[in-house]
């Protein structure tokens, strides 16, 4: 049998180069995932709250009900920001994981811009522990039990550089990622 040459038309030849483009757009690597994400490794369900500065600057948000062993995704975007705020209490168990940065909460669902005037505006002043994502596309924070070691993010107090126009100090501070009751 003898196989006929199909002239090749103009529409062809676009069908052809399409199909070529959507098969190397196949081959191409996925973009990696960019995110902020913490991760309860806990018994206890938890409620998490974040703060950061963007553009217009100080923004505090919450909350994020995390259940016992599971993570929850608090930003799906690149991280803009090398220092990031993260304040989260058990409600089971009662305790807290916060630190030495001041910045305003809600009983309820919120996103808060500023961190000053926090009682006279109605919101509650909370301490937030930093995570110094070191400038990192992608970081996962790990709470756990007081009874547990879990890695210290970088703090002033351990030589690591303090975050630019971060927000006033709180009260007492505990060991970031680990409760305190």
């Amino acid at each position: 049998m003898i196989l006929q040459q199909l002239p090749i038309t103009p529409r062809l030849a676009r069908a052809i180069a399409l199909a070529g483009v959507f098969c190397l757009g196949l081959a191409l690597p996925a973009p990696a995932n960019a995110e902020l994400k913490l991760c309860n490794s806990t018994a206890s369900r938890i409620g998490v709250a974040i703060g950061y500065k963007d553009k217009d600057g100080w923004v505090s948000e919450g909350w994020w009900n995390v259940d016992s062993q599971s993570c929850a995704l608090l930003i799906q975007d690149k991280l803009r920001a090398r220092f990031y705020y993260v304040y989260a209490f058990d409600y089971d168990k009662g305790g807290e994981w916060g630190g030495a940065i001041a910045m305003c909460t809600n009983d309820v669902e919120f996103t808060i811009k500023g961190i000053d005037n926090c009682d006279g505006r109605g919101f509650k002043k909370s301490g937030f522990f930093e995570v110094d994502t070191q400038e990192q596309t992608d970081w996962t924070v790990k709470l756990t039990d007081q009874s547990e070691t879990a890695p210290a993010a970088p703090t002033a107090a351990s030589g690591a550089p303090p975050a630019a126009d971060a927000p006033a100090q709180a009260a007492a501070a505990s060991a970031p990622g680990q409760r305190r009751r």
